[in-house]
């Protein structure tokens, strides 16, 4: 997997919160619940996306937590950078270090190529983006195939 489990969640709960109609504070334990992902994983990763100003929380009650910023202004590089950093889209495919054109792997230029690719793809992606292609096509972010994973009271 290109990607972490606690990015891919990062992003799921992203556009979970990008999905909801309001600015309100939604509890973690709902989207836990919503999308069937580890209360206490789900709090760490959403502490690194806050750390990140990604995200806001609010204790109490009525807290929670939201996106910081408009779903249109926040794309899944920043996501990405957040939790697992940029190395991915600049390391070699083999780990090699010094790998690149003066000294490359078997790879490399194969390799080059995808990875500018799957850049430019989360550099251009909103969150806006992904939830608007959810919604119009009944599109899944849980893992059961349900399709009602949008933040309840939209």
């Amino acid at each position: 997997m290109l990607l972490s489990k606690a990015c891919i969640y990062g992003m799921r709960a992203a556009l979970y919160l990008a999905s909801s109609s309001n600015d309100r504070f939604i509890a973690i334990s709902q989207i836990s619940e919503d999308l069937d992902i580890s209360r206490h994983f789900l709090t760490k990763i959403l502490q690194q996306l806050t750390k990140a100003d990604i995200m806001e929380s609010m204790k109490g009650p009525k807290g929670g937590v939201r996106l910081k910023g408009s779903g249109d202004e926040i794309t899944l590089v920043e996501i990405v950078a957040a939790i697992d950093g940029m190395d991915i889209l600049t390391e070699c495919a083999l780990g090699l270090p010094g790998c690149g054109t003066a000294k490359p792997c078997p790879l490399h230029d194969q390799w080059a190529d995808t990875r500018d690719e799957i850049r430019k793809m989360l550099e251009d992606t909103t969150l806006t983006d992904l939830s608007r292609k959810g919604k119009e096509g009944n599109l899944r972010i849980t893992e059961d195939g349900s399709f009602d994973w949008l933040p309840k009271n939209n």
